[in-house]
């Protein structure tokens, strides 16, 4: 009885194993360009409201949570919908790999769709898990991707929900929040592009008309490097200009950041190198949101 007892325990834990491994193959990518900085501006919510501190564990937890969704969903709904396109660009996703089966992936963003929108409304912040929702809806799933506007479109949807709510969870928005959120956002309607370098192969492979097809790579690679240039000084113009000292260093370091991704960008045209760029650009997009939390306070 107690062996048969034990035979029926055992799976569970095993089960929970399995379902981080799943969920962290489809999301490492991302998550510096979600769950991370998206936690780190909700922190500077936090500091800018005078929360009290017995809050923050609560804010991060609920953080965590709702950014894991918020990417997880995305990332089942891309990689279903583009399973051909990472056998060329991306072979060790795992749909690609057969961790799981498409239909299994289908079961888990029905699933991961509901709980983020659920989460979304408890937390106050459903019109914009609902605007995010919408977006990767467009991208995926109604042709976004192949339109060459469609993907910044989105992103930049996705940028605005993501922040939004990053902050809405734990105080209402203000007018310096949204000065925040819109100078980080709209710029990234072009700057995204930046990542269809690297995939370019891919793209043209399958047809999808990215900004880089359509205008081509050498021209996107200059403009690129024109953009992470001058950006800082807007950054400067909009956000720092009266901020605290640390904020302005934090800010300086994100210049930094841009003028190198400008270097690389027409210096090192490697795919590999296009990858690492881009990685800079994450880490660029938490560097100036980690500047907000001393800006804002």
């Amino acid at each position: 009885m107690a062996a048969h007892a034990a035979t029926l325990e055992c799976p569970c834990p095993s089960r929970l194993l399995r379902e981080l491994q799943i969920c962290w193959s489809f999301t490492r990518g991302d998550l510096t360009a979600t769950v991370l900085p998206a936690t780190t501006f909700a922190l500077a919510a936090w500091m800018s409201a005078a929360t009290p501190r017995s809050a923050l564990p609560t804010v991060i937890i609920w953080c965590l949570s709702y950014f894991w969704l918020y990417i997880y969903t995305f990332d089942l709904s891309n990689q279903l919908i583009g399973i051909e396109e990472d056998r060329l660009n991306k072979p060790h996703r795992p749909l690609v790999v057969g961790l799981i089966t498409p239909r299994e992936a289908w079961w888990r963003l029905g699933v991961t769709t509901t709980a983020f929108l659920t989460l979304g409304a408890a937390l106050g912040v459903l019109e914009w898990t609902a605007l995010w929702v919408a977006a990767w809806v467009f991208h995926n799933h109604l042709g976004g991707a192949r339109a060459a506007w469609g993907k910044n479109a989105a992103m930049v949807a996705g940028t605005i929900a993501q922040l939004a709510a990053a902050w809405q969870i734990v105080t209402p928005l203000t007018a310096a929040a949204w000065t925040w959120i819109l100078t980080i956002a709209i710029p990234l309607g072009v700057l995204v592009s930046l990542q269809d370098l690297r995939d370019i192969d891919g793209d043209l492979a399958i047809g999808r008309r990215t900004a880089v097809a359509v205008v081509g790579e050498t021209a996107c690679r200059w403009f690129f490097a024109a953009a992470f240039t001058g950006y800082p000084v807007a950054l400067y113009l909009l956000l720092y200009r009266h901020a605290p000292t640390i904020a302005m260093l934090l800010g300086g370091a994100g210049a930094l950041l841009s003028l190198t991704i400008a270097y690389r960008v027409v210096r090192l045209r490697s795919r590999r190198a296009d990858h690492t760029t881009y990685l800079l650009y994450t880490l660029w997009y938490c560097v100036t949101l980690a500047s907000a939390v001393f800006a804002l306070r």
